[in-house]
């Protein structure tokens, strides 16, 4: 799975060994993705070698290749398809993942991420903001994929609305007459309330990182 400037980096390096038969310099592949410095280029170039799509030759200039496929005839091509093909969602804003705060909605911005990142159903971006779930590997500035939804079953990641007012990002626990919102962080208590006070916007279905 690749972010949206990895995607962006794979397609212009086979675009460009295919045109000039020779990978990018550094510098060629921060101009075409607007990156301020190298070091962001350098990230990425780890990204796409970690998962598998490019091999960094040592002791060598522009040493980058695509690796070949394995088994199947054309996987590269396949790849480099499905990496361009993006979806746009709405980023409707932050959520907390500590305090809760004010719920934010702002249909004016959108995202584009890869298209196989969610299934099926209506998704949305938000925002993280705070700390409670960074044992669950969600962290504040991430932004993560929610699959829009208004039932979740016990231990769903959900976006939970307290009182029509609050939103958060916790873990949904569901107990006789009343509904826990549990933190993936000690620092942070598990918070009860009448089943009536909480409503499922939806639930956790994928999270993007900018490193």
């Amino acid at each position: 799975m690749l972010t949206r400037k990895q995607s962006e980096l794979l397609n212009f390096l086979t675009d460009h060994l295919r045109d000039h038969d020779v990978p990018p310099s550094f510098d060629e592949m921060r101009d075409a993705l607007g990156l301020a410095s190298k070091s962001g280029v350098h990230r990425l170039v780890s990204g796409l070698e970690e998962r598998g799509y490019i091999r960094r030759l040592a002791n060598r200039a522009r040493a980058i290749e695509l690796l070949k496929p394995t088994q199947t005839p054309g996987a590269i091509g396949k790849m480099v398809q499905a990496a361009s093909d993006l979806v746009t969602l709405p980023l409707l804003g932050r959520i907390a993942a500590g305090t809760p705060i004010e719920a934010l909605s702002d249909p004016t911005n959108h995202l584009d991420i890869p298209a196989n990142m969610i299934g099926s159903g209506e998704h949305f971006a938000l925002e993280i903001v705070g700390d409670s779930m960074v044992n669950a590997g969600i962290l504040e500035g991430d932004t993560v994929i929610i699959q829009r939804t208004e039932t979740a079953r016990h231990g769903d990641i959900v976006v939970a609305l307290i009182n029509q007012q609050e939103a958060t990002l916790k873990t949904l626990l569901k107990e006789p007459g009343r509904v826990g919102l549990e933190a993936a962080n000690p620092r942070y208590e598990t918070r009860y309330f009448n089943s009536g006070e909480v409503e499922v916007q939806g639930k956790l279905a994928g999270l993007i990182r900018n490193y």
